[in-house]
């Protein structure tokens, strides 16, 4: 296991959803990360050991219009976070990432967390729906079982 859980993380982040040779989806950076907070603090979320983080999680709270608007791929992943106002009313939930380093994977904390943001989200937001778009098999899993243990409609982009 070379180099630190954080570049292990960013390689891993690189490598599955390859952000910088994709302007349509979200790349998190700094002012990335400052709309995504100041839409809702628990938008980002992290475990981390004494060696840095193991798991990272992305939600993103939005309106059921602009959900719809991208499942049916009218407006890109970055249209998505651009177009939903900090400060409004959010009633849908964009399940956006979910990344873990590999000997970490399995044991529950990508859906600890994930629901930890969601719960966090729903006490100040009448959130009514999840939608996600699927990198993976584990992300459909993940989305799956979150909608299932909210009790919330899933919803799902057409495949990439």
């Amino acid at each position: 296991m070379a180099g630190t859980n954080l570049e292990r993380m960013l390689a891993l982040a690189d490598e599955f959803f390859a952000t910088r040779n994709d302007p349509t989806q979200i790349s998190v950076t700094e002012q990335t990360m400052e709309k995504l907070a100041a839409i809702h603090p628990a938008t980002l979320a992290e475990e981390a050991n004494d060696r840095g983080p193991i798991a990272w999680v992305l939600v993103l709270p939005t309106s059921r219009q602009l959900m719809e608007e991208f499942l049916s791929a009218e407006i890109t992943e970055r249209d998505l976070l651009e177009r939903t106002p900090v400060g409004g009313t959010y009633d849908a939930l964009y399940l956006c990432s979910a990344l873990v380093l590999p000997e970490y994977r399995e044991k529950g904390v990508a859906k600890r967390l994930a629901l930890q943001a969601i719960r966090s989200i729903q006490a100040r937001h009448p959130i009514g729906f999840l939608f996600y778009w699927a990198f993976s098999g584990e992300g459909e899993e993940l989305a799956t079982t979150l909608a299932k243990a909210t009790g919330l409609p899933l919803f799902q982009r057409a495949e990439r």
